[in-house]
């Protein structure tokens, strides 16, 4: 009798821990800070290489190979098109290049900057942000703003991916 209730407890024990699988996160962070002694737009993007790279090779048609030995210059710049393809910051109504100055490895996470000059004053920020999600409808961008001392934060997913912020 208490062979048959261990081996069931055990069981249920067994069936109950392995029913949950690991749920993977598809968020990427944006901090855009507005540096008005430069005159310039500040923007840091933090998203998963593993999630940017299947983006951008289903985009291209082509293996990408951000963030490791393997990656080359035209994966680079096919990233620096996907950037212009999916994500713009039009300030006060005009659409300003968005420069990309350097990337960076950091665990799983690929950190890219960015920055937008000659921006003498901040009064509206329309933001296109569809990174990742057209092909992933779980993917969420969140966007820190800090501009003038006043922070807001906006969230991207696939049902959004435009955002308006008046200064």
């Amino acid at each position: 009798m208490k062979k048959t209730i261990l081996i069931t407890f055990f069981g249920l024990l067994f069936l109950t821990l392995t029913s949950f699988s690991v749920h993977k996160f598809y968020v990427a962070l944006y901090q855009v800070n507005y540096a008005p002694e430069k005159k310039m737009l500040q923007i840091t993007a933090r998203i998963f290489v593993d999630d940017l790279n299947t983006a951008v090779g289903k985009k291209y048609s082509k293996k990408i190979n951000l963030g490791s030995e393997n990656e080359t210059i035209e994966d680079v710049n096919l990233l620096k098109k996907y950037f212009s393809e999916k994500f713009y910051l039009r300030v006060n109504g005009q659409t300003k290049p968005l420069h990309f100055l350097s990337k960076e490895m950091e665990g799983d996470v690929l950190i890219c900057y960015f920055n937008m000059r000659e921006i003498p004053k901040v009064n509206s920020l329309e933001i296109f942000n569809s990174i990742i999600i057209e092909g992933n409808s779980e993917q969420q961008n969140i966007m820190h703003f800090n501009v003038s001392g006043v922070k807001n934060t906006l969230l991207f997913t696939e049902s959004t991916s435009k955002g308006m912020l008046k200064y």
